[in-house]
């Protein structure tokens, strides 16, 4: 694996801070600065006990903190401010038989990093962000944590996905919103180490993998009225892929109800050594049993919701074309694609594949119970290319949520997230198919922001 230090980058944003820390009495440093301490409680149990596929089960328990820092900008034509994350997770409790990474063949457990085949006890890190605005234009370098079509970090575990490297956001045109930056390394939802590469899935293995260092991107949100929104973004990550991709979304109102429309399209291509050298080759399926190869996807989805009176239902479909799977940064410890099937465990991104899919929410203010909200969502994908024919998965989501709406422990949070996939992907690779195992997953979730200042 291929790995660049961040240890320059952190020095000289560590001495850029100690100069502004001179001028930090300047009206904006100072007084716009926030900070807060997150706290997550995060109970996972991950279950495959009714199939053959190792392991039959994980289960972990943690704690963690995320103490989140942000500054205001020194005054002048150009204000310079400084941004901090500081992430910890504690193990609570999860053995050797309920972690189940053997050591060297992952990255790290479902929420923890891996001790001698057991969860740690504990792991941390710190990412430092230097940022500079001119006008309505800002510059941000260092730790990132962006939410773009083309690239959207992970928070779904103990603690939260991070990138580092370098993003410009720019309001200067009414109703524009332009983004340009590049993405040098990545550290993993249930890892410390924040000079991990970039790569995909077919490429990814765990110390033995190809990875990159560079990810650059590029793209713009048009308003065009204050209902409708249309996006374009521009992905490469060198050596696997480029992506294009078209957004629109749109509301109208109906009635005393909202009804939203939600259009996407992804095209995306072989780059650089993909096409050329298997190592770096996707997943997918491209004839005679040949399971990894270039690039090659096309995505087009539609979803449409309607709320009324706390009520929400939404109905879509997404349609996958080309040899491989639809790509995405993926090292293979955790990963979010912007794609409307990416779910509590899937994602129903593997090539040809052809999915429905149905969402219900009840937020319970309408009976007079503010903070308690009610999810559920069901996915059915067919059409999955094999050597074996074409096969079928579905996925089923519940959620139940609560958040204390006043008194001492106002915004405490409770949440409980229940899925299950089935699958006629066999539960481990084999020639000419992909691979997916049986799982019910259960998740429990206490959450509780403090603000500090």
């Amino acid at each position: 694996m291929h790995y660049r230090s961040l240890k320059k980058p952190n020095l000289a944003m560590a001495i850029a801070f100690a100069g502004l820390a001179q001028s930090a009495a300047a009206d904006g440093f100072i007084e716009d600065s926030k900070a807060s301490l997150g706290l997550r409680n995060f109970y996972i149990n991950n279950d495959n006990r009714d199939g053959a596929a190792a392991p039959g089960k994980q289960e972990e328990w943690g704690q963690g903190f995320m103490l989140n820092y942000a500054s205001g900008f020194t005054q002048g034509t150009v204000g310079v401010g400084v941004d901090a994350i500081g992430l910890m997770g504690i193990r609570l409790d999860s053995g050797k038989g309920k972690h189940y990474n053997p050591e060297g063949t992952s990255f790290g457990g479902i929420s923890f990093p891996t001790d001698d085949g057991r969860a740690a006890g504990e792991f941390s890190s710190l990412g430092l962000t230097g940022k500079a605005k001119v006008s309505d234009t800002e510059l941000r370098y260092g730790t990132l944590q962006p939410k773009l079509p083309v690239v959207t970090y992970n928070d779904g575990r103990l603690l939260p996905q991070t990138f580092s490297g370098a993003q410009v956001t720019s309001n200067e045109f009414k109703d524009l919103t332009f983004v340009v930056g590049q993405l040098e390394h990545m550290k993993g939802r249930n890892s410390s180490n924040s000079d991990q590469g970039l790569s995909i899935a077919g490429a990814n293995a765990a110390h033995t993998g190809k990875f990159t260092n560079k990810f650059y991107f590029t793209g713009a949100d048009y308003q065009i009225n204050k209902d409708t929104t249309v996006q374009y973004y521009y992905g490469n990550l060198k050596d696997f892929y480029k992506q294009h991709f078209l957004g629109l979304q749109h509301n109208w109102d109906v009635g005393v109800g909202e009804l939203k429309s939600d259009l996407r399209y992804f095209h995306s291509s072989s780059d650089g050594k993909n096409g050329k050298d298997l190592a770096y080759a996707s997943s997918g399926y491209y004839g005679a049993g040949v399971t990894k190869g270039k690039v090659d996807n096309q995505a087009f989805s539609g979803q449409l919701s309607y709320s009324l009176q706390g009520h929400s239902i939404a109905a879509g479909h997404q349609s996958l074309t080309g040899d491989s799977d639809f790509p995405f940064i993926n090292d293979g410890d955790g990963a979010t694609s912007y794609l409307i099937t990416d779910s509590q465990i899937g994602k129903f991104q593997h090539a040809g594949e052809k999915t429905w899919l149905v969402r219900y929410g009840y937020d319970f203010a309408a009976l007079g119970v503010p903070g308690l909200n009610f999810q559920m969502a069901y996915l059915r994908g067919d059409n999955i290319d094999t050597a074996f024919g074409e096969k079928t998965e579905w996925e089923r989501d519940i959620s139940l949520g609560y958040v204390l709406q006043d008194g001492p422990l106002k915004n405490l949070g409770f949440a409980w997230k229940n899925a299950s996939l089935r699958s006629e992907l066999p539960a481990a690779a084999t020639p000419g198919s992909a691979s997916q195992r049986n799982q019910d997953e259960n998740r429990v979730i206490v959450s509780y922001t403090l603000p500090l200042m």
